[in-house]
């Protein structure tokens, strides 16, 4: 008769860097139930929207998360644009759209290194990682940072990219996409990768559904839901469909980033040639008053802004919904029935970032 045990997983597991613990209930080998347990680092950003500037919060809600730190500050800027009936100019839309695209491209080949890195292939990780390296530099050239871009801001954006830069900018992504369609064919075809992922953390579209999933975890089970064709920043100008699989395992997740990238790479492409002229911000006098949901597809998906104003510079409400928290009851679904060996690299498929859960 097998015996039921409780293993502790996280947040000081050697292939979990994220600080979220699990309670793994399990039979042998197999895992019967996963309890999640989350709140290790809150950090109180939300309540901050009552002492700050509701000017100077952008740069309290790009620290909400590092890796999608550009589209937490549009996000939010966003938000109070609509409820001050702001008109951005189309050129700083354009731009806010150039850098979510290469922030989203930065986060897969992140997310491609830590999942090689999870089964294995250490020199695959490092080369994903010296790949990611040239979009950083990238950002870095027309933000002046790596991380916080700091170059969002409400009434438009603070820095402008001359059309030389932008020529070179697509230039050196044929050349980068290039060297990561080489990468990637790893990831997709090799089949020590394809033995540890196809099959593994299956969840099908009706259950991806019903939990609320968002994202490449939604897309990879065969939902067509993508935020961007909302058609907020400049997507609306922009020819693209969703990158959908229908597999539903960690495959197909993995397949979706992958080619989220190309699409990426394209989506700036199209921005490049179709960017327009004239100034790249509005000046915004007043405070706001009234409140609005804003909703922007970052690299782990939906991501849901509730912005509440009273009329005065500090906000009376300030709520997000981030993917990775929406995804947390899709990764404890997969989880039942996988082998204990399988946990890892089903909780990565989701792409935990517990910094954007922990707010």
């Amino acid at each position: 008769m097998s015996q039921r045990n409780v293993i502790p997983f996280g947040p000081q597991h050697p292939v979990l860097p994220e600080p979220i613990h699990l309670d793994l209930v399990t039979e042998d080998e197999t895992v019967i139930e996963a309890i999640p347990s989350i709140g290790f680092v809150h950090r109180g950003l939300e309540k901050l929207v009552e002492k700050k500037d509701y000017q100077d919060f952008v740069y309290v809600a790009e620290r909400i998360c590092g890796i999608c730190s550009f589209m937490h500050g549009m996000t939010y800027c966003q938000a109070v644009e609509e409820i001050m009936e702001i008109a951005v100019p189309e050129r700083a839309l354009y731009l806010r759209t150039v850098w979510a695209e290469l922030s989203r491209i930065h986060s897969h080949l992140m997310w491609l290194g830590l999942a090689a890195d999870a089964f294995g292939f250490e020199s695959l990780f490092m080369n994903c990682w010296r790949l990611r390296e040239g979009i950083l530099d990238i950002i870095e050239a027309t933000t002046g940072g790596r991380v916080i871009f700091g170059s969002c801001k409400i009434g438009g954006v603070r820095r402008d990219i001359d059309d030389e830069t932008m020529k070179g900018i697509v230039e050196k992504l044929g050349t980068i996409g290039a060297e990561i369609g080489r990468t990637t064919d790893v990831f997709l075809n090799d089949y020590s990768v394809q033995h540890r992922l196809k099959g593994i953390g299956v969840l099908s579209g009706e259950e991806a559904h019903a939990l609320g999933t968002v994202g490449p975890v939604l897309r990879a089970s065969g939902v067509a839901m993508d935020a961007r064709k909302i058609d907020y920043a400049a997507y609306r100008n922009l020819k693209f469909e969703p990158v959908v699989e229908k597999a539903g395992d960690c495959h197909a997740r993995c397949r979706v980033r992958v080619r989220e990238i190309f699409q990426s790479v394209d989506l700036i492409g199209q921005a490049a040639r179709k960017m327009p002229g004239g100034e790249i911000f509005v000046k915004v006098t007043g405070a706001p008053n009234g409140e609005f949901f804003s909703r922007v597809e970052q690299p782990r998906g939906e991501v849901i802004y509730y912005v509440k104003a009273n009329g005065t510079k500090n906000l009376q409400r300030f709520r997000v919904r981030t993917p990775t928290f929406a995804n947390l009851p899709a990764m404890v679904k997969m989880l039942e029935g996988a082998s204990i060996a399988d946990v890892p690299n089903i909780i990565l498929t989701i792409d935990p970032c517990i910094s954007c859960v922990e707010r």
